[in-house]
């Protein structure tokens, strides 16, 4: 009696051979949206299109999505932007990558299927942007993709990340030229008498940012221990004031200097007595720095204010975010260690502290390199 020949399982999938002498193995797969479908895959050989049918199986198995098609890069960017970073990131972060891919990466790339997506198109795709507007431009929307290919990598809708397979535009590094201390004495002499001296002086004493300068709380300032706790900053965004996050995620207590404990006495009972005339008008949260109704202040009227004081006081205009790159200046110049000025100034790496604020003032490194003069001075010869 002729034995049968051996079949597969039902749901095991199948394996044939094709005219061109490939096998095929055909395997129904889950969909991301929840239906069953029938997916291909191909080998040379019998065994390894066996292992590529064995590698389906066990997707099926586990219940992950194996896709029969792959999507659009653009409706996997749609998607990536509503559903992982609209829900776990900032929205300031979600601002700028959804204005990238709306502008440059969508219509530059979006009919691309992920799949199909390669390093050349990804390259050409730079070097159209980069003529198009800048290299700092195109640097960033490199980022953006390579960030959203790695959530389809982890979501195993690709096998490879290919942004991460070509280098990114080189932008040049913005020249950073913040006042020197003649300068910085001269702004806070011009701005003694104006309202908000006390956040000038936290900018350049402290190096605190614009939005965490708005965001503070009363109760996050302790003169008496001389101690400052920056654990949120306030920011502007679609025409809204709101609370966020600090840079960092994180919160960090910065001793406070002697210098600002004055301005800060007398901040307090100015706005004291702005809340005692405004009476049943004041709407304020303990915020320090505030509108006459108790509001805090718009960030851009905070730089404004800085500019009309530079600007009375005859100096060059440079912005309030420069007075932070003063104080790291500065530090450096006193000899305090750079993971000192890091902690100080709120960085999440070191590196970013070593590559952007190291501008040390010009006699500092003139007192530096006299110590070249004291090594290598010729010893003097024997008789």
């Amino acid at each position: 009696m002729a034995s049968q020949r051996k079949r597969n399982p039902n749901g095991a999938g199948t394996i044939t051979k094709r005219k061109d002498g490939r096998y095929q193995a055909a395997v129904y797969v889950l969909q991301p949206d929840g239906t069953r479908a029938r997916k291909f895959a191909y080998g040379k050989t019998w065994a390894e299109c066996d292992a590529k049918r064995r590698d389906l199986l066990d997707k099926v198995a586990s219940g992950t999505p194996v896709p029969t098609r792959s999507a659009k890069l653009s409706e996997w960017l749609s998607y990536w932007l509503d559903d992982v970073v609209k829900p776990r990131r900032k929205l300031s972060t979600y601002d700028k990558y959804e204005a990238h891919v709306r502008l440059y990466l969508t219509p530059m790339l979006g009919t691309k299927r992920l799949e199909s997506l390669s390093a050349p198109d990804v390259r050409h795709f730079l070097l159209r942007l980069e003529k198009r507007t800048t290299a700092a431009t195109a640097k960033e929307s490199h980022r953006v993709l390579r960030t959203a290919l790695s959530g389809a990598c982890r979501e195993e809708l690709i096998t490879r990340n290919v942004a991460k397979l070509v280098e990114p535009p080189r932008a040049a590094a913005r020249e950073l030229s913040p006042w020197s201390l003649d300068e910085t004495l001269d702004f806070l002499a011009a701005a003694r008498r104006d309202p908000l001296y006390a956040a000038f002086v936290l900018a350049i004493a402290m190096g605190l940012r614009r939005g965490e300068i708005v965001g503070l709380r009363w109760q996050d300032i302790d003169l008496e221990n001389r101690v400052l706790l920056v654990r949120q900053q306030v920011q502007r965004r679609r025409g809204v004031l709101y609370n966020d996050e600090t840079k960092g995620r994180r919160a960090r207590a910065v001793p406070l200097p002697a210098m600002c404990i004055a301005p800060l006495r007398w901040h307090r009972m100015r706005q004291r007595t702005v809340y005692e005339g405004a009476g049943i008008d004041w709407t304020g949260k303990g915020y320090v720095f505030t509108t006459r109704t108790g509001r805090p202040i718009e960030p851009r009227n905070l730089h404004r204010s800085f500019v009309r004081v530079s600007e009375a006081a005859g100096l060059r205009l440079v912005r309030l975010h420069d007075a932070r790159h003063g104080c790291a200046t500065l530090l450096t110049a006193a000899g305090v260690a750079p993971r000192v000025v890091m902690e100080i100034l709120g960085h999440s790496q070191i590196s970013l502290t070593m590559d952007v604020y190291t501008h040390v003032v010009q006699d500092t490194q003139r007192e530096a390199i006299s110590h070249m003069d004291r090594l290598l001075k010729r010893r003097p010869r024997l008789e």
